[in-house]
């Protein structure tokens, strides 16, 4: 058994051989990683990413990443393309083979059909010398020192390597496409990441009551509005539904701590007269930010000069946003 010292050692070896290795790669990006930005970019096809092992679970990480940074991709197994699954790969798609040696069996089958069907071929490749690297269009290089393995035999730090060049290319190719917020959001409709880029302020007050009161409302109206809802507060607004200021559960507290009577208090007696707000189009997180920086709970939303509603803490808690 290693003693404590021993296994934070072996993490931090660990990590500073595969950090090494992702500096390798920074240091031997060349022309080639540039026509392979560019191929892609005017290419009338899709991304056929493939690999067999480890490097096809890469691959598979590459896809993903480029599907959702708006470059197509599709995963194929370099072992069931032998196997039927070519037939996937359409005349103006453009293969990219991961391999650490460029020497499997299933890569040496592979390649050569790949060549005869036209396809430009790029090889993500950690040997320069191997089948693959001899038989690509073009080069992403991947060759390290050793794995982080003590063996060195485990896939470790060629596969940092393989999936850092990935992420590089992908963001290349999404900085070449203008590919912003907006695009992002529209691939992401789903979970907390989705919803930070396109749920509104609007969206989270429509679901809620509009609690309001006029600044002449007696005390025992106010606490009768606020308790109608689960806001925990009550908006004052003058006849044309603009906001004068806003009642929470703290003013009331502060109101009977402060007040030996509260027979003749109004709402404009006890109401905050500078509430927060934001306009009913802005992104939800945005409002989130408010409410962090003032160390609030509800937020005004507001539409134009007027009042539209009201988001509370817990509303941006159930999204998921925080």
């Amino acid at each position: 058994m290693k003693s404590k010292k021993s296994i934070i050692q072996s993490a931090v070896s660990t990590l500073e051989l595969e950090a090494a290795a992702i500096l390798n790669v920074a240091k031997n990006i060349n022309s080639d990683f540039e026509k392979v930005v560019s191929s892609i970019l005017h290419g009338k096809g899709r991304v056929i990413v493939t690999g067999i092992g480890k490097s096809a679970i890469i691959a598979q990480k590459m896809v993903a990443t480029f599907n959702s940074t708006g470059t197509p991709a599709i995963f194929m197994h370099a072992a069931d393309a032998i196997h039927g699954d070519l037939g996937m790969i359409q005349l103006d798609d453009i293969v990219i083979c991961l391999s650490k040696s460029g020497n499997t069996p299933e890569i040496k089958v592979l390649t050569p059909l790949l060549k005869t069907s036209g396809n430009l071929l790029i090889g993500m490749v950690g040997e320069l010398n191997s089948f693959l690297a001899e038989q690509a269009d073009l080069i992403l290089n991947t060759s390290f020192e050793k794995e982080a393995c003590p063996h060195n035999l485990a896939p470790t730090t060629s596969t940092t390597a393989q999936l850092a060049l990935g992420d590089a290319l992908a963001i290349c190719l999404l900085e070449c496409r203008d590919f912003n917020e907006s695009d992002f959001a529209k691939y992401h409709p789903g979970g907390a990441l989705g919803k930070k880029l396109y749920l509104k302020a609007r969206d989270l007050a429509l679901s809620n009551e509009k609690p309001s009161i006029h600044p002449s409302a007696s005390v025992k109206d106010v606490l009768i509005e606020i308790s109608k809802n689960r806001l925990g507060a009550v908006v004052v607004v003058d006849n044309d539904d603009r906001v004068l200021g806003i009642i929470t559960d703290g003013d009331i507290r502060r109101m009977l701590e402060n007040n030996n009577s509260i027979a003749n208090l109004k709402a404009e007696d006890i109401m905050g007269r500078k509430p927060k707000s934001i306009q009913f189009d802005a992104l939800a997180v945005d409002a989130l930010d408010i409410i962090k920086q003032n160390n609030i709970t509800q937020l005004l939303v507001l539409e134009q000069n007027t009042y539209f509603g009201i988001i509370h803490l817990h509303d941006l808690l159930n999204e998921g946003i925080v």
